[in-house]
């Protein structure tokens, strides 16, 4: 069955959706991007995701696409038209099309571009990969500096992928400076005793919205939780690691470089904290 996308104020079959060779998504990746998980056909998150689009859009200083007051009433109608319980929405705004390629941005009276469409993703909350595990490499981060506006310039986390994948892996975590900033598109954690790891807030790194959540239900449930820099060796050691992002909430890393993390199994935090997530998230979906 074809979806049904959302573009620029009209729902229309995926086929029939169409933007101009021009525009500067296209052309130059000025663009920016949300992913905002669905579960029991619900929104996870959602306050936050348009909080950080809205972020974006003025960090970049691209003007609001027509519809950003109405994100909610296009995500939920997207959900229903779709049938989506499991799944995803991908929102994207670009500064349009001016007709022409041009470094400089166009005028104001250039209208953003705004697309969104569905995943529809069965099964995503009992992901079999939570049970076992992922397995990840090391590389180094030679992305673009402002890792904190969650842009569509994504071919450098692609090809972190592909190299994970080469080596038959899951993912890649990736390193500057010798310090992890985090993986291709999720943030990063190691635990050791007692204590929950992950790199502070800084241009380096996505200000993750799963991340702020997972990390305010693990204070709530007084576990220790410290914002620092830590290395691909430090992880090594640690008792657990794992990521989080909006598509697979909170996953656990099993083994670095080849190096097993803790019992080289899920561990009791990372099982924990996901258990947490998903049943908090649930409450508060809308």
């Amino acid at each position: 069955m074809s979806r049904t996308v959302y573009l620029n104020g009209e729902y229309l079959p995926e086929a029939e959706a169409k933007i101009s060779i021009f525009d500067r998504s296209f052309l130059m990746a000025d663009g920016v991007y949300e992913v905002t998980s669905v579960l029991d056909g619900k929104l996870i998150d959602f306050d936050g995701h348009r909080a950080r689009l809205e972020r974006s859009l003025n960090e970049l200083e691209m003007q609001k696409p027509e519809g950003f007051d109405d994100l909610l009433d296009i995500h939920r109608e997207l959900v229903r038209v779709n049938e989506i319980d499991e799944g995803m929405i991908y929102l994207q705004v670009s500064r349009g099309s001016a007709g022409d390629r041009d470094f400089a941005y166009p005028s104001e009276d250039v209208k953003p571009t705004l697309v969104l469409f569905t995943q529809n993703k069965p099964g995503l909350a009992n992901s079999p990969a939570a049970k076992k595990g992922m397995k990840v490499i090391s590389i180094e981060d030679q992305r673009w500096g402002r890792r904190d506006i969650k842009t569509v310039q994504l071919l450098y986390p692609s090809m972190g992928k592909m190299m994970a994948k080469a080596a038959g892996c899951d993912d890649a975590w990736m390193v500057q400076d010798g310090m992890v900033t985090e993986g291709t598109s999720n943030n990063a954690y190691i635990v050791k005793g007692n204590s929950i790891i992950t790199r502070q807030l800084s241009n380096d790194i996505l200000h993750g919205i799963t991340r702020a959540a997972v990390l305010r239900f693990a204070k709530e449930a007084q576990m220790k939780v410290e914002e620092r820099s830590f290395t691909i060796d430090e992880a090594q050691e640690a008792d657990e690691a794992f990521i989080t992002s909006a598509s697979t909430f909170v996953m656990p890393v099993v083994e670095i470089d080849g190096a097993a993390i803790g019992t080289g199994t899920p561990g009791p935090i990372a099982g924990r904290l996901r258990e947490i997530y998903l049943e908090e998230s649930r409450k508060a979906a809308v």
